[in-house]
C-alpha cells in the first residue's frame, strides 16, 4: 500500500499550488480521501476531505473559497488545487485515504509547502 503526494514546493503569497496524491496496492474507489497538513509547532489539521465517489467535499474554514480538493478514480489519484495561498498555509501536507467499509487508514509520506516572500 502506498499514497504518495507530489506538487510541494516554495510560492509567493496570493500563488497556486496543485497537490498530488497517487495511491496503489489497494481499491482507491473504496475509500474516502483527505489531506492533512501540519505546520512547525502544531497539531496535524483536516484540510479537505472527498467521498469515495467524489460526490461530496469538505473543507476547513480557513481554506474555504481556496483550495479545491478532486479525484480521479480512473488513475487511483486526489489532488489539491491552492489558490490564494498565505503564509499561514506553510505546512507539511498529508494524503490520507480511509475505508468506508471498515477501519484501515493510510498517510502518505507527506510533501512540503512553504509560502514566503
Amino acid at each position: 500500500v502506498q499514497l504518495v503526494e507530489s506538487g510541494g514546493g516554495l510560492v509567493q503569497p496570493g500563488g497556486s499550488l496543485r497537490l498530488s496524491c497517487a495511491a496503489s496496492g489497494f481499491t482507491f474507489s473504496t475509500y474516502a480521501m483527505r489531506w492533512y497538513r501540519q505546520a512547525p509547532g502544531k497539531e496535524r489539521e483536516l484540510v479537505a476531505g472527498i467521498s469515495s465517489a467524489g460526490s461530496s467535499t469538505n473543507y476547513a474554514d480557513s481554506v474555504k473559497g481556496r483550495f479545491t480538493i478532486s479525484r480521479d478514480n480512473t488513475k487511483n489519484t486526489v489532488f489539491l488545487q491552492m489558490n490564494s495561498l498565505k503564509p499561514e498555509d506553510t505546512a507539511v501536507y498529508y494524503c490520507n485515504g480511509n475505508y468506508v467499509y471498515g477501519f484501515k487508514n493510510y498517510w502518505g509520506q507527506g510533501t512540503q509547502v512553504t509560502v514566503s516572500l
